[in-house]
């Protein structure tokens, strides 16, 4: 058994170099990119493993070894799908922001979960609010809800349908006890902000939303 909070701190290293040294090694020789792939690594883990530590009481106290590695392609997997979802979102906020109707809606959407524990939950959590566009605002544990405020408030499914995709690799990735072929959760409707920038008393993530 192999406790778990160095296995997600090489993970996020790994994640760390991933991103950085795509945008590091450009057009660069072999020698550079060999000295820059050491260089982030040893960031990766620098942040990585204290980062973990100190976020170790969201984990387990261990995990077998073959179970990460059943894990591992599910996580790599829902990598890619996250790095897809953020060049996707990126380009998608500059046409709402450039374009000249100003196509942006904003709302907050609710979103249930088949997820549940603190990990794949801040997992998910965290990576709607790493992409551009979205914010997850707050989580109701009694409902096991996100809520999620977009630009497109008013087009539920362009919000949800990314994060069912991450939801079905997370399931698996984390040996959570439901499965990507388990009904969704009934899901509450989208309000809208209104013009003057209040927030109406029926979207308060609380239980006062009307729900499809």
């Amino acid at each position: 058994m192999t406790r778990r909070w160095p296995v997600a701190g090489v993970v996020l290293a790994g994640l760390w170099l991933f991103v950085r040294g795509i945008a590091r090694t450009g057009d660069v020789g072999p020698f550079a990119f060999g000295v820059t792939l050491v260089e982030e690594t040893v960031v990766g883990l620098a942040v990585g493993l204290p980062l973990a530590y100190y976020t170790r009481g969201l984990y387990g106290d261990e995990i077998g070894v073959a179970g990460g590695l059943r894990a591992l392609p599910y996580g790599v997997v829902y990598v890619v799908l996250f790095l897809k979802e953020l060049v996707t979102a990126n380009v998608e906020v500059a046409y709402r922001v450039l374009a000249p109707s100003m196509p942006i809606e904003p709302g907050v959407v609710e979103v249930p979960l088949r997820v549940e524990s603190d990990l794949a939950v801040t997992t998910i959590a965290n990576s709607i609010t790493l992409t551009p566009g979205t914010l997850t605002m707050d989580y109701d544990p009694e409902r096991n809800a996100l809520y999620v405020h977009t630009l497109a408030g008013r087009d539920r499914s362009e919000v949800v349908e990314p994060i069912r995709r991450w939801e079905d690799y997370a399931l698996m990735m984390f040996g959570e006890r439901r499965s990507p072929d388990d009904p969704v959760p009934d899901a509450g409707t989208p309000w809208t902000e209104p013009d003057d920038g209040s927030v109406p008393q029926s979207a308060e993530p609380d239980g006062g939303g009307e729900r499809a």
